[in-house]
């Protein structure tokens, strides 16, 4: 550990330590043992044991990128009329705007050794973390649902290539009871892992980055020896041009690109609070988002494209593709790469942050472990996958909602970290109520008020065509279905301008509070 140096202003705070890094942590007996608020997985992760590498957050994001949705986003903009370098185009230009507010809430993490909802209590207080944190919690254990249920249908499908008879099994509730098998292991198998703890999950990102990779790549050498080439799907012209009605799917399907990451831009600290500084964290997280989303979704292109010179059509999903070989220790391999990259993806991003959330909603009774089988439980009671019937509606709907939602907290978070406190916080104040971020009964209205507007303003015009989706096809508010294909950055604008805007009067308590400890 590094020997903690007399912190230096403006931090003069005698319950935290400044490391010569600028990392900080609680000295010992700081924080009240109030179950209310605090539980070991909640606190700040000492200095000593904050030790990710770069590699250790470049692997995450590789292991991350790579499954089967990810691996799908090229196919469902191609269906909306794209061709493949119209497709790689926007997904390349919404991981490179993504990556900014990933790094920007990230930075709290090594610093402070803080996950996201007690980053959080900073803007909407202790209690009112709660709000945006639910909405997080909500949307992954979603999440967890499409890809458990993916991950499970893969290794049906491969499985049902290995044993003949595998899919004609006697049915339950619509489905062969060998699917339902399937997803029930492949589910035990997630929340076994994740509930070693974050060690364990670093362990497993670490070789799965490089394996499933290889299994990629493989797939790809299979197709194009098959084809002797890549097929005509790379010499297919767009249907929508570059004119008028390529930015009119452009823009909304960029906000939905981003929208895809923009869970983890929010709970990002949930991982860098382990970093062992801001070097690590900027370039493992910047090596390892833009370049492995562009070039998964350039493998995905290669590949289905020979699918298409050795099969007729193209085969976008790639547990279909390689369930065709018949050779068995090629579909062993295919079933392993599947299990790999499902796992690595659905329990890094949609189970350390739900966990992370539902404890902080009651720590004295919720602690990470309990969190995360509480997100497998309601992962499947929702059963989220249906959302990604159409593209249509996994794109525009569901993507943008929650691209909607989670760019205004976005907003919020940078705003009052990065302009209203410039990255100063008082540690303890975070876990107590006599602290700088009681505020009004645990709750800061002005993160309330900046939430609200912005979500209003993201997500009010949300429309669909006719028979396509939920919304009516005016919008559910008709002034505002201009801004419904911008939801993102609409709802990250909005919101942190609001919140600047209605935090500048106290702006000197703050700065008070940061230079000289202060409780009220």
């Amino acid at each position: 550990m590094t020997a903690p140096v007399p912190p230096a202003p403006p931090t003069r705070d005698p319950e935290q330590l400044t490391d010569a890094q600028g990392r900080v942590e609680l000295v010992p007996g700081a924080v009240p043992d109030d179950g209310r608020f605090v539980n070991g997985d909640l606190l700040p992760v000492p200095v000593a044991k904050r030790h990710w590498t770069t590699y250790n957050f470049a692997a995450l994001w590789v292991g991350m990128a790579h499954n089967i949705p990810s691996w799908l986003l090229a196919s469902g903009l191609v269906a909306l009329g794209m061709d493949w370098k119209q497709a790689v185009f926007t997904i390349a230009l919404a991981n490179v705007i993504v990556l900014a507010p990933m790094l920007l809430t990230g930075h709290a993490g090594p610093k402070y050794g803080i996950p996201f909802p007690v980053l959080a209590r900073a803007s909407f207080g202790v209690r009112g973390a709660n709000l945006p944190a639910l909405i997080r919690a909500a949307v992954a254990c979603a999440w967890f649902g499409i890809q458990t249920w993916i991950g499970g249908q893969g290794i049906f499908i491969l499985l049902g290539n290995i044993f003949g008879g595998w899919a004609k099994a006697s049915e339950i509730a619509g489905q062969p009871w060998t699917l339902w098998l399937c997803f029930v292991v492949f589910w035990v198998l997630e929340l076994g892992i994740i509930y070693r703890g974050m060690e364990t999950l670093r362990r497993f990102e670490n070789w799965a980055a490089p394996f499933v990779i290889v299994g990629a790549l493989v797939l790809l050498v299979w197709i194009a020896n098959k084809a002797g080439g890549f097929g005509p799907l790379l010499d297919q012209p767009s249907k929508l041009g570059w004119g008028p009605e390529f930015w009119t799917v452009f823009f909304p399907s960029l906000m939905a690109m981003i929208a895809f990451w923009s869970t983890l831009s929010l709970n990002i600290p949930d991982f860098t609070r382990f970093g062992a500084g801001q070097r690590a964290q900027i370039w493992g997280q910047t090596l390892g988002l833009p370049t492995t989303m562009t070039l998964f979704a350039l493998l995905s292109v290669f590949v289905t494209s020979g699918s298409q010179a050795v099969y007729g059509v193209p085969i976008w999903d790639p547990v279909e593709l390689a369930g065709k070989t018949d050779n068995v220790f090629g579909l062993l391999y295919a079933l392993i790469t599947v299990l790999v990259a499902t796992i690595s993806v659905n329990i890094a991003a949609n189970v350390v942050s739900p966990a992370y959330d539902l404890s902080n909603l009651a720590p004295r009774f919720i602690n990470f472990r309990r969190g995360a089988l509480i997100t497998g439980v309601v992962g499947v009671l929702i059963m989220p996958w249906k959302l990604t019937e159409t593209p249509e509606l996994y794109i525009f709907t569901w993507l943008g909602l929650v691209g909607g939602l989670l760019g205004t907290v976005a907003g919020i978070l940078i705003a009052d970290y990065w302009i209203i406190r410039r990255t100063h916080l008082q540690l303890a104040d975070l876990y107590r109520t006599e602290g700088a971020y009681w505020y009004a009964g645990g709750w800061n209205w002005r993160g309330v008020v900046a939430f609200a507007v912005g979500g209003i303003l993201a997500i009010g015009g949300s429309h669909s065509a006719p028979g396509k989706g939920p919304f009516p096809e005016d919008g559910l508010i008709p002034l505002l279905k201009p801004l419904a294909d911008y939801g993102w950055a609409v709802g990250l604008a909005a919101s942190m301008a609001l919140y600047t805007l209605l935090m500048l009067p106290s702006r000197r308590h703050v700065s008070h509070e940061v230079h000289g400890k202060s409780h009220g």
